[in-house]
């Protein structure tokens, strides 16, 4: 593993918005010329291991105290399941693959501010697995998992008219619940179906209540936060009773000031319908703010939403379901119900009202598109008693992006990689540009609508920004305490084209368009940067970011910690081996890592 001693490797590389455009064109020339092929991420895919420890990692470097607490990570681990009836069954997108969550305890030594770093990991996968060896898959609903060539037309017909018979009627158990993880959720915190409590931790880790996996989904595992171990599975209903459609946000949204939780809930079939809910922190009770049941708004794949202040936003971006959403239960896969893109089916916006029950309030369009993540949103009131809405998100021109995401293209098998990123339209289609939208929401004197069939004026909603790939990239974050506040910093992993994946971590100024990047170790992909605040900061960038980080040529991982202001390494806690590339994770800070210690 290469040494933080090398100063060209600590250094991040500054560009300015003079360099934007000619960044983008050599990333997707990268990509054409497979500049990518040297890049090994396969170690990120195959052969990881379960390591219930906690074992002590390596450290080195300087990770502040000041940055102690629990890290969970969670996302995709294995990718192949032997023993099923028809053989080995190899997933086939990423986003299938078998959960496998990820904790690190980054505890402070009290010699000069030093810290230990623990680590361990489970799978939460187990059941499913047990299921596909003795039934096979064909009973599960997958984001991307190619059917069976052997299930006739007959078979997709009779799974249309029986939507319930597809995973419904299976154990909670037998779930893949992956991509996100939340702590101590409204409305859940005594409703697992297990008695079991929470162990207790000392004051040097940050341990929540309770710790809740989630996917594109209605349902929710709670998992022990000090084992990892699964206590239950929930669905919305616990919510509410309204709340019965099997589809979800992975990334809901909390309010940095009451708690309170908001998401949507999306039931669909021939009268699909949308919810979208409040979950009272003080109370636990659940409030639908909103019900979206018209014709002309689709029943669409929507990963996250937006929160401001005063409103829940929900963007319906350009990847609607086929046949009402019924194509699901045909094709057993998310992926393959999504109709073709068509630049025609533009994004929809619903502005809704949170705070005093007014219902959608406006309603906007922007140019078709796709998204995973929301970044941030806030708001701003004009001098006509009207409101300016402000949301960013990481968008994409098309749906490539979800193609570019099978294993095969990954890690290039069978020249899969080869073929994708020859074809120039899927590069450029597979590269994000990050957008602030302005909605001009009038005074809510008469525009609100509580009813779920009433069509509101439709405004054009503003492109602000733009700033594309490498200087933004995906799975942003921001500071926390900016959170439905006025941003001006984005942490993002970017993909200059020298890998199948992301190949730097980008912070991006959306005051000046100058970014920093991260990204000198050829072979190093890193993971989702999540900001930690130094105790008492005042400067938004006060901070540092932790990503785990594999060395994809020594085919071992480790913990990177990077100064959130320049962008240089502070330190790294390393693993020895492998960890899975992974989704989304959660800083929980410990309860006594007030005390601010320097960051050099």
């Amino acid at each position: 593993m290469s040494s933080i001693n090398n100063t060209a490797e600590r250094e991040a590389v500054p560009r300015t918005a003079a360099h934007e455009e000619a960044d983008y064109e050599q990333a997707v020339k990268n990509l054409l010329a497979e500049a990518w092929s040297d890049w090994p991420n396969w170690a990120g895919f195959t052969g990881l291991r379960e390591e219930r420890g906690p074992f002590q990692c390596a450290v080195h470097g300087n990770i502040p105290a000041w940055a102690a607490g629990t890290l969970f990570r969670t996302g995709p681990g294995a990718w192949q399941i032997d023993d099923t009836p028809s053989g080995t069954l190899k997933l086939d997108h990423w986003f299938d693959g078998l959960a496998h969550t990820h904790r690190f305890d980054i505890v402070t030594t009290g010699d000069a501010g030093g810290v230990t770093v623990l680590y361990s990991s489970r799978h939460q996968s187990q059941a499913y697995v047990k299921h596909i060896q003795e039934h096979g898959s064909g009973d599960i609903v997958t984001f991307a998992q190619r059917r069976d060539p052997c299930v006739g037309i007959f078979g997709k017909m009779m799974s249309s008219y029986e939507p319930a018979a597809v995973n419904n009627n299976l154990s909670d158990d037998i779930k893949n619940i992956s991509v996100a993880v939340y702590a101590d959720i409204p409305g859940l915190t005594s409703t697992t179906g297990n008695t079991a409590e929470p162990q207790k931790s000392s004051g040097h880790r940050g341990m929540p209540e309770t710790v809740w996996l989630t996917s594109d989904n209605s349902k929710m595992r709670r998992i022990d936060p000090e084992t990892l171990e699964e206590i239950g599975t929930v669905n919305q209903t616990t919510f509410h009773p309204d709340l019965k459609g099997l589809i979800s946000a992975t990334h809901p949204q909390r309010c940095p000031r009451t708690g309170d939780f908001f998401n949507f809930n999306l039931d669909v079939g021939s009268n699909a319908v949308y919810r979208v809910f409040r979950v009272s922190a003080a109370t636990g009770n659940t409030e639908i703010l909103a019900t979206i049941n018209r014709l002309d708004v689709m029943p669409a794949y929507i990963h996250s939403l937006f929160l401001t202040e005063h409103f829940v936003i929900l963007c319906v971006p350009s990847t609607h379901f086929l046949m009402g959403g019924r194509k699901i239960m045909m094709e057993r896969n998310i992926l393959d119900a999504i109709a073709p893109f068509d630049k025609s089916q533009h994004c929809r916006w619903f502005v809704i009202d949170r705070v005093n029950g007014n219902g959608i309030i406006a309603e906007f369009e922007s140019g078709a598109g796709v998204f995973f993540h929301s970044v941030n949103s806030f708001e701003e009131t004009t001098g006509t008693g009207g409101v300016d809405v402000f949301c960013d998100v990481v968008e994409y021109p098309n749906q490539d992006i979800l193609r570019s995401l099978y294993y095969d293209v990954l890690i290039n098998r069978n020249h899969e990689g080869s073929k994708f990123w020859s074809n120039e339209r899927k590069g450029r289609g597979s590269l994000i540009r990050l957008v602030r939208y302005k909605l001009q929401v009038p005074s809510l004197d008469s525009t609100a609508s509580t009813a779920p069939t009433k069509q509101l004026k439709i405004q054009r909603a503003e492109e602000q920004l733009v700033i594309r790939n490498p200087h933004a990239g995906e799975l942003p974050s921001i500071n926390p305490n900016f959170n439905t506040r006025r941003h001006r910093y984005m942490y993002s992993l970017c993909n200059r084209g020298l890998s199948t994946l992301f190949d730097g971590i980008v912070k991006t100024d959306t005051n000046t368009r100058e970014v920093l990047i991260w990204g000198n170790c050829p072979g190093h992909t890193p993971g989702e940067p999540i900001f930690v605040a130094r105790p008492g900061s005042v400067d938004e960038d006060d901070g540092c970011l932790l990503s785990l980080v594999l060395d994809g040529h020594s085919k071992s991982s480790y913990l990177l910690c990077l100064d959130a202001k320049t962008m240089t390494e502070l330190g790294r806690a390393e693993i020895g081996f492998a960890v899975g590339l992974g989704f989304h994770g959660l800083h929980s800070r410990a309860k006594d890592a007030t005390q601010p210690s320097e960051v050099a």
